[in-house]
């Protein structure tokens, strides 16, 4: 039988087992960001399996889907876990946030268009009005909203896919970071220096305040621990 004739039988069944673990891992997804699964827990395949309505082979896949952006842990003896947020894990993460979000700054100082800053204005407007009062779930999801537009504006695909270590960071872990209001406020007073130097077009000044923005968190984590 030719090549391109056995593509063509397997190819459909392909695309439909692809397509059913990407949506098993949007769901899974959603759930740890959303803390219905918690850093640390284990994923139980049996409950999952039935609560998702779907076999198991589809459900493996979205775990490797998950572990390849770091969210879960598989490990043969002890099973699958949502990926836990110990301080020494965070100093790891910030670290390449910190690589990454600077980059992200550079670039959308050189490649900004008119509607990546009004949408980066709009942010941080309701950022502000997040705080009050004071509603950290909001404040958290305007957080990942500000970064992540920031890396869209940066115009290059590469820094677009570390989106999932700013979720990671931002949304998994952001208990660990013992956020509040004070803590908050200083962010946003650091977000419009950022957005200063991304709308006047100064891409060295815009790297160093998206590093010195993680920085802080850093030093805080470095704190604690």
């Amino acid at each position: 039988m030719l090549v391109r004739e056995v593509e063509m039988m397997v190819r459909p069944q392909a695309r439909i087992r692809v397509r059913l673990a990407d949506e098993v891992a949007d769901v899974l997804r959603e759930m740890i960001y959303s803390g219905a699964l918690v850093p640390g827990e284990k994923l139980k395949q049996q409950r999952l399996s039935d609560e998702l309505g779907v076999s198991r082979t589809p459900l493996r896949e979205a775990f490797r889907m998950l572990e390849q952006e770091g969210l879960v842990r598989v490990d043969s003896r002890q099973g699958v876990r949502v990926i836990a947020g110990d301080t020494e894990t965070l100093l790891q993460a910030y670290a390449v946030r910190e690589v990454v979000d600077g980059l992200a700054a550079r670039l959308a100082a050189e490649e900004r268009t008119s509607e990546d800053v009004t949408e980066l204005h709009e942010i941080v407007d309701q950022q502000r009005a997040s705080i009050r009062p004071w509603r950290s779930e909001r404040y958290t999801q305007l957080n990942v909203a500000f970064h992540a537009r920031i890396m869209s504006a940066s115009h290059n695909d590469f820094v677009v896919a570390q989106m999932p270590l700013l979720r990671l960071t931002a949304r998994v872990f952001s208990p660990f970071a013992l956020l509040e209001v004070g803590t908050a406020a200083r962010a946003i007073e650091q977000h419009v220096q950022i957005l200063a130097a991304i709308e006047s077009g100064a891409p060295e000044e815009a790297e160093q305040a998206a590093r010195s923005h993680i920085r802080a968190t850093t030093d805080r984590l470095e704190r604690i621990r």
